[in-house]
């Protein structure tokens, strides 16, 4: 008689050595490898790379992924998935790049190296991206972020012990220490707190809602952005803020994204002194202080690099330091000055400047 156990499990390596394209000990097939990851009781780890282009990505697996140390320690606990989205992808199958495709919006990766540890259904727990220090500095880090799952489970378990709006609140607060952008993933969770608090006592659907909108009117922005109608994007804004009822904080926030576009689309079309004018009746007119006021010098500060005038914007971040040196924009703004010089003198000798060597790439997570 045939084994039936034994011929799914040597089905499941056949899968398994096939999609280990990535590397050594990586699997490139996401859904063998939640198979597998089940099968193991272990979680995922996915690295989501850009292997031919992306600096930081590079750097993470010279200095971690490829030691010995850092597959050994990771043996026992992780499944590794690699999803490689490279400028070459000549070799890489129809099927890999439709895969990789759809993960990539199902897990709204939004820059390179994106590491998430997932448990075996494919549920983000916690995310990261390069740490410096080498496979033993990485594994420390690991574990500080398996901890947010051991965490996520306790507070499950707790949470399935008590029933109607008090049931609610704790999954709601069991949520809040997910990864804010993949509670998708956590839909039976979601649809159940909607159930048993239907009068959203916690505000839980109220903020999903929120935040929704807000997406939709990402993308109608920049919708209007890429077809050269920026100059509707204010009004957009308007009506969100209008529809929502927006108040405090969360208003203040989407006033400064339209004044963002005023400038934006002020500078632009040539108009510095307009968009100058916008940033500095904005702060007088909202009595605008602290960081936040130094965030909003930096944009004037921004518009004044673009258009070369390097004087005025060494001006502005002597400004931006006096509001609080010690704040991270004013930190950032001391550290800049030195950039701001070369920049000018750059521009001033345009034959004796190297070109600019950025890393490839956005870099998402701790990079240099």
């Amino acid at each position: 008689m045939i084994n039936t156990t034994k011929l799914a499990g040597l089905a499941l390596a056949l899968t398994v050595s096939i999609a280990t394209a990535g590397g050594e000990g990586w699997m490139t097939d996401f859904a063998a490898a939640k198979k597998k990851a089940a099968a193991e009781k272990k979680d995922l780890l996915v690295d989501f790379t850009g292997s031919d282009w992306c600096g930081w990505c590079i750097k993470l697996k010279d200095e971690v992924f490829k030691h010995d140390a850092f597959n050994k320690g990771v043996a026992d606990k992780y499944i590794l998935v690699e999803i490689d989205y490279p400028k070459d992808s000549s070799k890489m199958s129809d099927a890999t790049k439709k895969q990789n495709g759809e993960l990539k919006d199902t897990y709204k990766i939004q820059g390179y190296p994106t590491i998430m540890l997932m448990d075996a259904q494919g549920r983000p727990f916690a995310q990261t991206g390069y740490q410096k220090g080498g496979p033993e500095n990485y594994l420390t880090h690991l574990e500080t972020l398996q901890a947010q799952k051991t965490k996520r489970d306790k507070d499950l378990a707790a949470a399935d012990k008590l029933s109607g709006e008090e049931k609610a609140k704790a999954l709601v607060s069991v949520l809040k220490e997910l990864p804010e952008d993949q509670l998708t993933h956590y839909s039976a969770i979601t649809d159940e707190i909607t159930k048993l608090d239907p009068k959203d006592t916690s505000g839980f659907v109220k903020a999903q809602k929120l935040k929704d909108a807000r997406k939709k009117l990402e993308s109608d922005i920049g919708a209007a952005m890429q077809s050269g109608k920026g100059d509707t994007a204010p009004a957009l804004i308007d009506q969100f803020i209008k529809d929502n009822q927006l108040e405090g904080k969360e208003k203040q926030k989407m006033l400064e994204t339209k004044l963002q576009i005023e400038a934006g689309n002020a500078a632009r079309a040539g108009d510095t002194d307009k968009a100058l004018s916008l940033v500095d009746s904005y702060i007088s007119e909202n009595k605008t202080e602290g960081e936040d006021k130094q965030n909003l010098l930096g944009l004037k500060m921004g518009i004044l690099i673009n258009t070369k005038k390097f004087d005025d914007a060494a001006k502005v971040i002597d400004t931006i330091i006096a509001v609080d040196p010690e704040s991270k924009t004013g930190k950032f703004a001391e550290e800049f000055k030195p950039r701001l010089a070369k920049m000018k003198e750059a521009a001033a000798n345009p034959k004796k400047a190297n070109p600019a060597h950025g890393q490839p790439g956005h870099v998402h997570g701790n990079g240099e």
